[in-house]
């Protein structure tokens, strides 16, 4: 068979060429409606679904929700909770429209009947016992008109739900829009009320902003240059530490918060939740407060405060001696084993964040913390506050400096005919000895232990005054600083008060020799409790200002360490032995309440007379160190109108003691529970110094 072949090529060649002009037609037309669609459809894009693209864009805007995570514990040196929180259920709205007053107002309704379904829920399942709770309080704390919250941020509405209050929640939650159970803590403090304004106590971030601390981080936040860690970003309803260790180790113990992720849409509400990142637990402080030390210090100062309404110092009852502070703290360490201002109260009080006005007007005059500042013990008429004239207690370094300055040594004779004139003459002041005593001859540690106002007058302000006429001030306040007197302790305590240097108020002295002369036996320096430990713990250990400590260490959820604190020297005072010496000989004022104590120890006992309004009133103030030779712990009390400070404020040093001795040993070996006796007739009459 012969292959087929075309009897006309011509005609195949023109075929083939239409072929091609119909193919390049169809390829511009296909393009140009290609091109056509593209623009309609632009166009579409442009005109029609522009606003609803635009929303959707808006809609992939994501805000980071915070959750708070569970507080760090404090707990006692011997690992017991003095401070701790616990897992509890709050319920949590999310407000799904604006019910603002501004934008919202015809939703305002709706927001008011889910008040009202709450409350009958609250008030149906709710704890029977607990706070009721008002349909207006409900609103408050939806924050409708955004006040407090951003439009997508939950608002907590309940704490501390009740199991009932859960099942139903979580039973009927389509009929509550953006209602929503979440875990948080409560905070917990020891209910025998242990060293509660050293602890200190937390309150919520929104009433929290008047502390610098958390204004200043509030501004930070609403700052819109700032990039924000969202696990650092505080919410206003958390709980953050407002007094004492709470405040003090705030970033320590709040841990890091959680988050969530979660989109918002134009009118900044929620849409979803795309992710989560759980919150990390706060780290754990160990304070260096021991409970028993300090139960038995507060107890000791509660029935001294008691004994000194029934029974008489220096002829009379004192009625209005109803507070009393003591610290002790240890001589080589710094740490600070007891700190008590009391009267005290229940700091679970601040569970809410808040306190009622009932609560309030009973601890508004207490709740502070009066062995770091002064404050009014509200009671009516005139009294001195929580921080009192040294008195006598200010004579061992009066000494100090006389025989530093070269102005006696300790080989100084001096006859005391009790008492010291300074002035010019014809118009001279008179200062006496306590209760008009004449002591004779003396030396520095016999003036110390005698408690002598003539010889401090006559020996150590006069003379300083002679030589450094007006520059005397300086240099006495050198001193003072030197031992902590006027300045912070360096504890770190929020709110330390730095005292009273009232010899720098020469206008108010009458002259720089008068400021001197009442300056060198203890008239003219207001000084707080934890000053005076300091110092004495100076005393002792001949010359190292000592940080007090009052944390040990602090670890983590595990048990893991992340800090440990060591002692730490802030100053030293360096003087030859024998100035030392003759400090420590003088300081054996007689204390009865010490009479059968089983250590050689260190004392001093002081009276601070002063005047308060239209009359004048004595302070008990005492301090001591044992053992003699080898001091371990330092101990200062002050009883504000207690009368002598050998009555009112050494019988309580005493049960300071015992108690340190019991659990810690002042010779090292920790005595237990063996008897031993704390001197029941604790406020007997003293044969000594006053």
């Amino acid at each position: 068979m012969s292959e087929y072949t075309p009897d006309h090529p011509e005609q195949e060649e023109t075929k083939k060429k239409g072929n091609l002009n119909l193919r390049i037609n169809l390829f511009f037309f296909s393009t140009f409606i290609i091109f056509c669609v593209i623009i309609i459809r632009l166009a579409i894009l442009q005109f029609v679904e522009g606003p609803t693209l635009t929303e959707k864009e808006s809609s992939n805007i994501v805000k980071d929700v915070p959750l708070p995570p569970i507080r760090g514990t404090i707990f006692d040196a011997s690992g017991v909770k003095l401070a701790y929180s616990t897992p509890t259920q709050s319920l949590y709205i999310t407000l799904m429209k604006d019910y603002s007053e501004k934008n919202g107002s015809k939703n305002r309704p709706e927001a008011e009947q889910i008040a009202q379904q709450l409350l009958e829920v609250f008030d149906k399942y709710g704890n029977p016992n607990a706070e009721k709770m008002t349909k207006q309080d409900i609103m408050d704390a939806m924050d409708l008109d955004y006040k407090k919250y951003a439009g997508y941020s939950p608002r907590r509405i309940k704490m501390d739900l009740t199991d009932k209050e859960i099942a139903y929640f979580s039973e009927h939650k389509s009929d509550f829009p953006g209602i929503a159970i979440e875990e948080e803590s409560v905070r917990h403090y020891d209910p025998d009320t242990v060293a509660v304004q050293t602890i200190g106590y937390i309150r919520t971030f929104s009433g929290s902003k008047t502390l610098s601390k958390y204004k200043g981080i509030d501004e930070q936040q609403r700052s819109s240059d700032v990039t924000k860690d969202p696990g650092l970003v505080y919410t206003e309803p958390e709980f953050v530490g407002f007094d004492g260790l709470e405040l003090m180790y705030q970033d320590e113990l709040r841990g890091k918060n959680g988050y969530k992720k979660v989109p918002i849409n134009p009118r900044n509400m929620p849409e979803g939740v795309d992710e989560i990142v759980p919150p990390v637990k706060g780290d754990n402080i160990y304070s260096t407060i021991n409970k028993e030390i300090q139960v038995s210090t507060e107890q000791a100062i509660t029935e001294q405060l008691s004994w000194l309404h029934s029974h008489p110092v220096s002829g009379k009852l004192h009625p209005n001696a109803t507070t009393g502070f003591a610290v002790a703290m240890e001589v080589k360490t710094g740490n600070v084993v007891a700190m008590a201002s009391m009267p005290d109260y229940d700091t679970n009080v601040w569970q809410t964040g808040s306190v009622t006005p009932e609560n309030w007007k009973k601890i508004q005059n207490i709740y502070m913390n009066g062995t770091i500042r002064s404050f009014n013990p509200g009671k009516k008429g005139d009294h001195p506050e929580s921080v009192v004239l040294l008195g006598s207690t200010q004579k061992p370094l009066s000494v100090l400096l006389g025989l530093n300055e070269g102005l006696i040594t300790t080989n100084t004779y001096y006859q005391d005919k009790g008492a010291a004139y300074f002035g010019k003459e014809g118009h001279q002041t008179r200062v006496q000895n306590s209760q008009g005593h004449v002591y004779g001859g003396m030396d520095p540690a016999r003036a110390i232990e005698k408690s002598s106002n003539a010889f401090m007058v006559d020996m150590i302000g006069t003379r300083l005054y002679n030589k450094y006429k007006d520059k005397s001030i300086t240099v006495w306040d050198e001193y003072m600083t030197k031992f902590g007197l006027g300045v912070l302790t360096g504890s770190g305590l929020p709110g330390e008060w730095k005292g009273r240097k009232e010899y720098t108020n020469v206008k108010q002295a009458g002259s720089t020799q008068s400021a001197m002369a009442y300056a060198s036996f203890g008239q003219q320096g207001k000084y707080t409790t934890l000053q005076l430990a300091q110092y004495t713990a100076m005393l002792a250990n001949e010359g190292k200002r000592m940080k007090p400590q009052l944390v040990s260490k602090i670890t983590d959820e595990k048990g893991n360490i992340v800090k440990t604190f060591k002692p730490e020297v802030l100053n030293t005072a360096d003087f030859p032995k024998s100035y030392w010496n003759e400090i420590r000989r003088g300081m054996k004022s007689d204390v009865s309440a010490f009479g059968d104590f089983p250590y050689a120890f260190a004392r001093k006992t002081g009276t601070s007379t002063q005047q308060v309004g239209h009359q004048l009133v004595d302070n008990g103030v005492f301090i001591a160190y044992a053992p003699r030779d080898n001091p371990v712990l330092a101990v200062a009390v002050m009883i504000p109108e207690g009368g002598f400070g050998s009555q009112s404020a050494a019988p309580i040093a005493r049960k300071i003691f015992d108690a340190y001795d019991k659990v810690y040993g002042l010779d090292g070996v920790p005595k237990g529970n063996k008897s031993t006796d704390t001197n029941e007739a604790s406020g007997n009459s003293a044969t000594g110094s006053h």
